[in-house]
């Protein structure tokens, strides 16, 4: 069966990966208050176990994109498999947080090395534009619905089973898909002899460097007593280590990434688009999905099914787009898409005190679902179809870095501006200074179950009101940014415009001449 007769499965073989990957990344959000109970992870340390395996993700992606250029995406596929599910099974057992930390960095290995072969084999199988489109809009929906079904697969595994099993699970369909690669996905044909020769590891590991040192940076400004100068020296050296890597990357004959894509108005716009629905999309979830745990009470099932609409507007959302994106152009469905999620976040802010199951809130939950779904769909198409088809790695890894390095920036601003506004704007009388609530919601919960119930209430109620100031900074934070991606996106347009009316002109006045 010749690869173009079976591209169908082989995109179903992919997304199955895909979803793998991206629910790891948000799986923890409703298991992080029994997985820092039970493990008694510090607040720093609870915000790592989140934050590594996206931090890997992201370093990773630009090297792992360009090694599958060399060495095939399907080899490449199947090693991110077989890595991902060994990690699987070392996160399942952690018996501490260290332990968990160092697993799930070890899953972003896994997922680092296969997640741009998953958009390149697309792109390989899928020579149609119109069909790849409509396949990249799957494989988007699969990328954004998968996101944010991870809290509701959390949900429903910690209802029967203890932490471990949101990483068990991966394991036998990790098996499945391998079986499935070697039936159905062919090798590459590659065009050069495979190799490690020449691949750049240093350009890979700058770029891990600035993104942990802006992580870093991000989050010591969030405590409540921050080092002042530690924060600005990490901001320092992200921006020193970054402008070391953009000159190397223009320097190379074979960079990691070819940066003058950038200069492609649709491709920018794109590039610019993930990032931000990532950010919107994974770090509101992460807030959310706290705040109906930790002030609602809501059991992780009881969470996960409440944050169900916005998955599922997703996965509905990605097809939908790809198939529109024909008709309408990518530009104006990315702008659709980011003022679609900055309405949808507005109401989801006015909506803060109606109940977690509400019409009301089920609406703007699923409005906002539509919005990130069809912004990343448009995105990943842009970003895809602006690249040569030589640079099919680098580009499926430029995407995939600003997904996963939004989810990264959405974990770290947002939860940072969460930590900044609970901590200022709770104000404990002197009987219950010394409980340590000021650290955290989850330290106040800790706090109240050792106190007399009228203290315990007394401190819980001023927790709550002090959690919500912090859901109402992350909401506005995240108002401002999608807003300014959109406008971002609508002037790159203007200026793709522009450029296209210069060489119609230069071309016209070229012809004259002959």
């Amino acid at each position: 069966m010749a690869l173009h007769s079976r591209r169908w499965l082989v995109l179903a073989i992919v997304s199955m990966a895909l979803l793998l990957i991206v629910v790891d990344m948000t799986v923890l959000y409703t298991a992080l208050p029994t997985l820092t109970h039970d493990l008694a992870a510090s607040t720093s340390m609870k915000l790592w176990i989140v934050n590594a395996y996206a931090l890997v993700v992201a370093g990773l992606l630009l090297s792992t994109g360009a090694l599958g250029d060399r060495l095939g995406y399907r080899r490449m596929f199947m090693l991110g498999l077989v890595v991902f599910g060994t990690a699987s099974l070392a996160a399942a057992y952690s018996p501490n947080a260290g332990m968990l930390i160092a697993a799930r960095a070890l899953l972003g290995v896994g997922a680092a090395i296969m997640m741009p072969a998953t958009l390149a084999i697309i792109r390989m199988s899928f020579p149609d534009q119109r069909e790849r489109s409509v396949a990249i809009g799957i494989w988007a929906s699969v990328a954004s619905g998968g996101a944010a079904l991870g809290p509701v697969v959390g949900g429903v595994l910690l209802e029967y089973f203890w932490w471990g099993s949101v990483f068990l699970v991966n394991v036998p369909i990790v098996a499945l898909a391998l079986v499935l690669t070697v039936w159905l996905i062919p090798a590459d044909r590659l065009q050069h002899k495979a190799s490690l020769a020449g691949w750049d590891y240093t350009s890979s590991l700058q770029a891990m460097v600035a993104m942990v040192s802006l992580v870093l940076s991000i989050k010591e400004l969030a405590k409540p007593a921050p080092s002042l100068g530690f924060a600005a020296l990490m901001g320092i050296l992200s921006a020193v280590v970054l402008a070391v890597f953009i000159r190397r990357q223009l320097s190379r004959p074979q960079p990691l990434i070819e940066l003058r894509l950038f200069r492609i108005p649709t491709f920018s716009g794109g590039v610019i688009a993930a990032v931000v629905a990532a950010v919107a999309l994974v770090g509101v979830e992460l807030v959310f999905s706290q705040r109906l745990q930790l002030v609602l009470g809501l059991s992780p099932l009881q969470a996960g099914l409440a944050i169900l609409p916005i998955p599922v507007a997703a996965f509905v959302a990605g097809p939908i787009a790809g198939w529109a994106l024909s008709r309408f152009g990518t530009h104006r469905l990315i702008l659709a898409g980011l003022l679609v999620s900055a309405v949808a976040l507005c109401a989801l802010t006015m909506s803060l005190n109606t109940g977690a199951h509400s019409l009301q809130k089920i609406a703007v939950l699923a409005v906002l679902g539509l919005g990130v779904g069809a912004t990343i769909t448009a995105a990943s198409n842009a970003v895809m179809n602006s690249a040569p088809p030589e640079h099919a790695g680098m580009a499926a890894s430029v995407e995939e870095v600003s997904y996963e390095f939004g989810g990264v920036l959405g974990v770290a601003l947002l939860g940072s501006v969460l930590s900044w506004r609970y901590t200022s704007s709770l104000v404990l009388p002197a009987n219950l200074q010394a409980t340590g609530a000021s650290d955290g919601i989850d330290a106040a919960l800790l706090a109240a179950e050792k106190l007399p119930p009228e203290a315990a209430a007394q401190l819980l109620g001023l927790a709550h009101a002090a959690f919500d100031q912090g859901f109402m900074a992350v909401m506005t934070t995240a108002v401002v940014l999608v807003l300014a991606a959109a406008l971002a996106v609508a002037l790159l347009r203007s200026r793709g415009q522009q450029q296209a009316t210069v060489g119609h002109r230069s071309g016209a006045v070229a012809s004259e001449g002959h």
